[in-house]
């Protein structure tokens, strides 16, 4: 019979080997989720970070929560945004060294790279513009099979806040991709 994860949270305290239930039950989408967001090699990266510090932090777990997926996608989630972060950080000190080299590039290569790739820069140009918060809402409900009350407990807000920031993100979406409208339709 299949117990509940707060069952093998709270079983692992006294034998470690036990929270290995959580990791077979979740390990899979937690991965699935991250790679939506960061790709293969960050989700290889960030889903094992992911349990070291849910296992380091189970003792915290509330067990009234019998599913742990919410409480460990909040743990990716701030994985995410602790390496976009970084990553940003990274991107800026790269353009500044730039700036100061003398860098010849053939123009017409990067021009039609960059057309290329308009739309998908439209798209994370406005996803990057939307609060953390909002983002990680938005994303947490899209790339996963988690709804309302779920997103709420990855985020740590309640129900009503995860339904005003969907609402908000829909709007600021509809505003910034005008196609959008009839594509979301097709999917309510």
């Amino acid at each position: 019979m299949a117990t509940h994860d707060s069952e093998s949270i709270a079983a692992s305290l006294a034998d470690p080997a036990r929270f290995a239930a959580v990791f077979d039950r979740h390990y899979e989408e937690i991965w699935a989720y991250l790679s939506r967001r960061g790709g293969g090699a960050l989700a290889d990266e960030l889903a094992s970070e992911t349990f070291v510090r849910a296992f380091a932090g189970r003792a915290g777990y509330d067990l009234a929560y019998p599913d742990a997926g919410p409480w460990l996608y909040g743990i990716a989630t701030n994985l995410l945004r602790q390496h976009a972060r970084t990553e940003e950080r990274r991107r800026r000190a790269y353009a500044r060294a730039l700036e100061r080299d003398d860098v010849a590039g053939d123009l017409d290569a990067v021009v039609g790279r960059v057309d290329a790739a308009a739309d998908a820069r439209v798209v994370a140009e406005t996803l990057s513009r939307l609060a953390p918060g909002d983002r990680d809402t938005l994303l947490l409900f899209a790339l996963t099979d988690l709804d309302y009350e779920g997103v709420a407990l990855a985020t740590g807000v309640p129900v009503g806040t995860v339904r005003s920031r969907l609402y908000r993100v829909r709007r600021h979406l509809r505003a910034a991709l005008p196609g959008l409208s009839d594509v979301e339709r097709s999917h309510t």
